[in-house]
């Protein structure tokens, strides 16, 4: 059985998330890239609530959360402890895959030309979005963006992002926050 995990949750007070939700979505992200995985203790409501200063009622609330969605086990005594992982193949970790390495280099050209986190992060989730709705075939053309003035925005001729002469001129889809509408 592993020891403790080392998952350390960030709450962000301003993000309009409930922080359960925020403690849900860490943990998940955590186990997509093979951070946890099965057998890792999770740390404990003690322990997050030193690390976070909040609610040790709000660390349990995540943690039944996830459990009710058959992602932990608490087990009496000896704290709650991964069940399974989420994501793509076994053994693949995408925290080590080049995929994460051309997202973190494009993250990286994307904050060189300018874009703030916000924005970068909203032309993602466009393109994220995109890209999976036309893979199911949504849309009039293929997706709810096909060929709108989301695909390739902000690519230059090499499918690099670029901002040159392309910045401003879509306006990104609505970036409201996952938790806004579950208040």
């Amino acid at each position: 059985m592993a020891e403790s995990a080392a998952v350390e949750f960030r709450i962000d007070r301003r993000s309009g998330v409930a922080t359960y939700l925020q403690i849900v979505q860490q943990t998940k992200q955590a186990l997509r890239l093979g951070v946890l995985e099965p057998g890792d203790r999770l740390p404990t409501a003690r322990e997050v609530v030193e690390a976070t200063a909040i609610n040790p009622n709000t660390v349990l609330k995540a943690y039944r959360e996830l459990e009710r969605e058959g992602l932990v086990e608490a087990r009496r005594g000896l704290g709650t402890f991964v069940r399974r992982t989420l994501g793509g193949a076994a053994g693949a970790s995408a925290a080590d895959s080049p995929l994460r390495t051309e997202l973190a280099d494009w993250a990286r050209r994307a904050r060189s030309a300018g874009l703030e986190k916000d924005d970068v992060g909203a032309l993602f989730t466009a393109v994220l979005e995109s890209t999976y709705e036309s893979a199911r075939g949504d849309g009039p053309y293929g997706g709810p963006y096909g060929g709108g003035p989301y695909e390739g925005a902000y690519e230059g001729a090499h499918g690099e992002g670029t901002s040159e002469g392309t910045r401003g001129t879509t306006t990104p889809p609505s970036t409201t926050h996952q938790g806004d509408q579950d208040r």
